[in-house]
């Protein structure tokens, strides 16, 4: 073909509809009207010589014609994104923009605080932050869409050889309880005292609810033994049911410094348990990296960090093992 039969936005149309489900819907979220965009789909058909909708549903459905189009066309847009970004790079960090990842523990306790502080000095950079489940992030990454990311889920297993995954902290889940509870008046309780409480939890899929199942298992304790008094899909819920009287829970340490300043949550440690679980650092190796996205890297990332973690670490470090085990994108899920 002498020339391109498709134009960017066609192809930004072809994707919001895929998105959103329906051509009106689409429209709205272009800020473009609904026979524009059936114009364009029209335009793009005719000059393809394929169709890309199935319009015999409620939902537009993509042809097979149309999914081939969508996956090349999510590349080439993403490549005109990073085009943009690197030319606003010659600018040096006065404009550009930082486009960080996050699961859903990471990104609402977290990240917020290193943006601030990366905000403080750079105001200039415009800084995106994307939450959403640990496999949706890993996708962004490497597509080019996040330039980094941090996560407490583990990296789907197709994904790993596409990204960098650095060890980058350690989170600890401890053990929370109404401040009228009776234990709150001891120093440590004991592994079986576990048995005697009633907990607060996610669901049983999300990866937190796995990981303290897997430590507690591994301090010989038997969690089909607990008892469990509801389950609930986000943090804010379970340190609230907490609160509130209705049971214990385990949650990271980084979502309940505001309430145990407050006294309305007490922390209880368990003697010979500690459970704990990794922080990932993710990003795509062979994807451009911008200015925002270093400065980021360098100055940020160290001061929350495990101890002895730097620089170096991204520089040297080749693809961890950290291949899913279970599958981790649960949509109600608080973390993966």
């Amino acid at each position: 073909m002498s020339d391109l039969p498709f134009t960017l936005d066609q192809l930004r149309i072809l994707k919001a509809i895929a998105a959103e489900g329906s051509f009106k819907r689409a429209a709205d979220s272009l800020y473009v009207s609904q026979p524009a965009v059936s114009l364009q789909v029209q335009n793009l058909e005719r000059q393809l010589d394929v169709p890309l909708f199935d319009r015999g549903g409620r939902r537009a459905q993509l042809t097979e014609a149309g999914h081939l189009l969508l996956s090349y066309g999510e590349k080439i847009l993403s490549l005109c994104q990073e085009t943009c970004r690197a030319i606003e790079d010659l600018q040096n960090l006065q404009g550009g923009t930082l486009i960080v990842g996050a699961s859903q523990t990471t990104g609402t306790y977290l990240l917020p605080r290193m943006i601030g502080m990366f905000r403080q000095k750079y105001a200039d950079v415009a800084v995106q932050l994307h939450v959403h489940s640990t496999r949706r992030t890993a996708w962004s990454v490497v597509n080019g869409q996040v330039d980094l990311a941090i996560i407490g889920g583990e990296i789907p297993g197709e994904l790993a050889e596409s990204l960098e995954i650095v060890p980058y902290a350690e989170d600890e889940l401890a053990l929370i309880l109404p401040v009228s509870h009776p234990f709150t008046k001891l120093e440590t309780i004991q592994k079986d005292d576990l048995y005697k409480l009633q907990f607060i939890t996610l669901d049983s899929q999300s990866t937190i609810r796995k990981v303290i199942d897997q430590v507690l298992s591994r301090c010989d304790l038997d969690t089909r033994r607990f008892k469990v008094e509801m389950e609930l899909n986000s943090i804010e819920a379970i340190k609230n049911a907490v609160q509130s009287g209705l049971g214990a829970a385990f949650v990271s340490t980084s979502a309940i410094a505001k309430e145990l300043q407050m006294g309305v949550l007490h922390c209880t440690p368990i003697e010979g348990v500690v459970v704990k679980r990794t922080l990932w650092l993710i990003f795509n190796p062979n994807r451009y990296r911008s200015k925002a996205a270093e400065a980021f890297s360098k100055e940020i990332l160290p001061q929350f960090a495990a101890p002895g973690w730097s620089m170096d670490t991204l520089k040297s470090s080749h693809k961890t093992l950290a291949i899913a085990t279970f599958d981790t994108d649960t949509p109600n899920s608080d973390e993966e």
